[in-house]
């Protein structure tokens, strides 16, 4: 236990010292883009977060496979996970950056998501069998050829789940980082119920992960330094996916006996801690096709969007969807450790569905909720964008400017000139 505790702080400990390195470089580029009608925050702020969160995994990946147990077991697993997640991870970001800096069509977008599955698969992460209880006619094997097609569907779907869900400040990675928590939990009983042991490769990416969230969730939290972009949201949902691969390839009658139909769990796990994303991701495609309007078209009807027209304020929401997050993944999790059998699953399911309702209604105080009862005791503090700003070298410094003027610079408490939004161009 104590080696994912390590993995975890270096992947936190990197990323976050990588933040504000990251920042320096996106504005010093421009990769500051100017505020959408759709977009919540309310000044121009850097992307790329991603590259820091990159950092993070490459030296949480290979400090993991120096550890001792972590190192054999990550040696002893199939394929290579370190190397897949390296060079998975790196094509992911490469896409991610060129999207966040220049723009990209999505459908060269989604080659480089294939590709980075593909990776994954070339390097031996894929699943093996679809686990069915016997009464289902048993689990199915899979051949390399549908082995890799699922494979690469489950990782794609994953990636522009958390990517869809990518909305507010600290969504993404504090939705990641609860689904990761919950799979190194349940990969950690099921290798204990097993083999007696855990130390396990699924435990491994899933701690990692959980570094990298945790390390830049305090650059990120509302209001935000700086935002991941797709660069971060696409590698998370990649780390993630894969997490979810490696989880299921074993004998799976090793599990059958661990409750009534154990032998979905390897099926159910992923479904639950995903289910917040995918239920986004599956609203905005119907949504979007209902309209005649491509999947891919962005608007501003997803649930995080909802939740605040209906009067909540930025950071309630996000605590909401953290909720909501942590009942689906940590319920099954829980259930599967005391044997519950799968029949209650749709209990679990109403019930969190009722806290939804329950806490996405609006507040029955003032006139109308969040938005109109004041800042009081659920103050958002300043909106959302750079703080505190950075003056590259290239700044030529002259007098302050009024925020609400023609120029897009923005004056700090102090009245010290800062930077535009598009630092090197007129």
């Amino acid at each position: 236990m104590r080696e994912y505790l390590f993995m975890a702080l270096i992947a936190a400990a990197v990323t976050y010292l990588l933040v504000p390195l990251v920042r320096r470089f996106a504005i010093r580029i421009g990769a500051v883009p100017e505020v959408r009608d759709r977009d919540v925050h309310t000044t121009p702020t850097p992307r790329l977060g991603g590259l820091a969160m990159y950092g993070g995994l490459v030296v949480g990946l290979l400090v993991a496979s120096e550890l001792t147990k972590t190192g054999e077991a990550l040696s002893k697993s199939e394929g290579q996970p370190v190397l897949a997640l390296i060079i998975a991870g790196g094509l992911i970001t490469v896409t991610g950056f060129l999207d966040d800096w220049w723009g990209m069509d999505p459908f060269i977008k989604l080659a480089g998501q294939v590709a980075a599955a593909g990776v994954l698969v070339y390097f031996g992460l894929r699943l093996t069998y679809i686990p069915l209880p016997k009464d289902w006619g048993g689990s199915t094997s899979l051949d390399y050829t549908l082995s890799t097609i699922i494979t690469i569907l489950v990782v794609v779907v994953a990636i522009n789940a958390v990517n869809f869900v990518d909305g507010l400040d600290g969504l993404a990675a504090g939705i990641v980082g609860i689904a990761a928590m919950a799979t190194w939990a349940y990969s950690i009983f099921l290798k204990e119920s097993i083999s007696g042991l855990r130390i396990d490769t699924t435990a491994a990416i899933a701690a990692i992960l959980i570094g990298i969230c945790l390390g830049f969730l305090p650059h990120n939290f509302h209001p935000a330094k700086i935002f991941m972009g797709d660069t971060g949201a696409m590698l998370i949902g990649l780390v993630l996916a894969s997490s979810i691969v490696t989880v299921t390839p074993l004998d799976p009658s090793v599990i059958e006996n661990m409750n009534k139909f154990g032998v979905l769990l390897p099926l159910i796990i992923p479904a639950a801690v995903l289910v917040l994303p995918l239920i986004d991701l599956i609203t905005a495609v119907v949504r979007r096709t209902s309209q005649g309007l491509s999947p891919f078209a962005p608007d501003r009807g997803h649930l995080h969007h909802r939740l605040l027209d209906i009067g909540h304020s930025h950071r309630r929401t996000v605590l909401i969807m953290y909720a909501w997050t942590f009942l689906f993944a940590f319920g099954i999790v829980a259930m599967s450790k005391i044997g519950v059998p799968v029949l209650l699953f749709p209990v679990l399911i109403l019930l969190a569905l009722g806290v939804l309702v329950l806490m996405a209604a609006p507040r029955w105080r003032g006139r109308g909720g969040a938005h109109a009862s004041g800042r009081g005791d659920d103050d958002d503090g300043p909106p959302t964008g750079p703080m505190p700003p950075i003056t590259p070298d290239t700044q030529v410094r002259g007098p302050a400017r009024r925020p609400d003027g023609p120029s897009q610079e923005r004056a700090s408490a102090e009245g010290n000139p800062v930077i535009p939004a598009f630092p090197g161009r007129s």
